[in-house]
């Protein structure tokens, strides 16, 4: 992190900075220093064996400092949770049992209610939300406990912390959107979100942020990113805060897929193919879309097809790799053409592999003296 002041420094002042992965430079033979190193990377750079790293523009890496900076205050406010579950146990309050989020509004109410005094579980157990799914008896047998003060004085501190924790990540979001408005917009004349192809509804999770996060990227990006299978709002404000809407610095989708450390790394020696792993990558996209890929194992459709095949054949951790590197392709066809994501095409590839194969054995079975017949026309006769 240390080459970041420098780098915008002298990109402010006009320069052409290039960012080089350390491991393109080849170490210096003989006595090694930092002028020979030095002198090293100055000569292959002015022989144009040097290239530049991938970094966004300054817009969009403002914005992905923020939303960098949100993803710790979330695992902070994680903490704080852990926390609070561990005041609980000690203290008998089975409360994580009958309520999914001991953090929703349910669960704040009977905090708040323990902390100011009250004991009774019936009680208590009346402050839950009509959603609750659990019986209110059920509610008020996991709420007979053994209140000593040390852990409600944990219980305390760790339900302050994360409410601090709260109030810092709602003034992120009001940071991060006043940033996201200055952002261009992809489209000349704004058009409302269109239709959602997906199967489910869109629905808000817990974490996301407090504004209309799916309509600013639409706006941003000029397509719903969130349409494509795998991808929520938060993968897609990872990918544009990462990446940016723009992909014409990667040469193709291939390269891209390249870039994110999604497709075989082929090393070969004297002929010899030493190994076709992956390369090992920290890349919060690539990430985020092995997380897609690996949500769409029991779904419906081409995709859910396409990773329980490649399960079936390479194993578990292969088949997310080969279904992260689809999504990539269609994100980068998605933001490079601008064309919202449909399945249809996935469809007419299939039909025309079908056909290339049909008409691959036809030759060979003229070839060899035979005919093929359909089975319904074999049957027939």
């Amino acid at each position: 992190m240390y080459w970041i002041p420098l780098f915008q420094i002298l990109e402010k002042r006009g320069f052409m900075v290039y960012l080089v992965n350390a491991h393109s430079l080849k170490i210096v033979p003989g006595r090694k220093s930092d002028v020979s190193d030095c002198e090293w990377i100055q000569y292959l750079h002015s022989v144009g064996l040097l290239r530049a790293s991938f970094r966004p523009k300054e817009d969009i890496c403002a914005v992905r400092t923020l939303w960098r900076h949100r993803s710790s205050l979330l695992e902070m406010a994680a903490e704080h949770t852990l926390h609070l579950q561990k005041s609980l146990s000690l203290m008998n309050l089975q409360l994580h049992h009958v309520l999914s989020d001991i953090t929703g509004a349910s669960g704040l109410a009977i905090l708040d209610a323990i902390l100011a005094g009250q004991r009774d579980p019936v009680q208590l157990a009346k402050l839950c939300n009509i959603r609750v799914k659990s019986p209110q008896e059920t509610v008020a047998q996991a709420l007979v406990g053994d209140y000593r003060p040390e852990h409600l004085f944990t219980l305390k501190q760790s339900l302050d912390g994360y409410r601090y924790y709260q109030k810092l990540i709602a003034e992120l979001d009001d940071e991060i959107v006043r940033l996201m408005h200055h952002l261009p917009s992809a489209m000349e004349h704004p058009s409302p979100m269109p239709r959602r192809t997906k199967h489910t509804p869109y629905q808000r999770m817990g974490n996301d942020p407090s504004f209309d996060l799916r309509n600013e990227l639409y706006r941003i990006a000029g397509v719903d990113l969130t349409d494509i299978p795998g991808l929520s709002a938060i993968a897609a404000q990872v990918v544009l805060t990462e990446i940016g809407p723009d992909v014409s610095r990667f040469r193709n989708a291939s390269a891209f897929a390249s870039w994110l450390g999604l497709c075989p790394d082929k090393r070969v020696s004297g002929g010899k193919v030493l190994s076709t792993k992956t390369r090992k990558v920290k890349n919060r996209v690539a990430i985020v879309l092995r997380l897609g890929a690996k949500s769409l194992s029991r779904a419906k459709g081409y995709f859910g097809e396409f990773f329980r095949r490649m399960r079936a054949r390479l194993g578990t951790a292969q088949a997310i790799t080969a279904t992260a590197h689809k999504l990539a392709r269609i994100l980068f066809h998605v933001l490079h053409n601008k064309e919202p994501y449909t399945e249809s095409i996935f469809h007419r590839c299939d039909e025309q592999a079908q056909q290339r194969a049909e008409t691959r054995l036809r030759k060979q079975a003229a070839q060899l003296g035979f005919q093929l017949l359909p089975i319904s026309t074999n049957s027939a006769a």
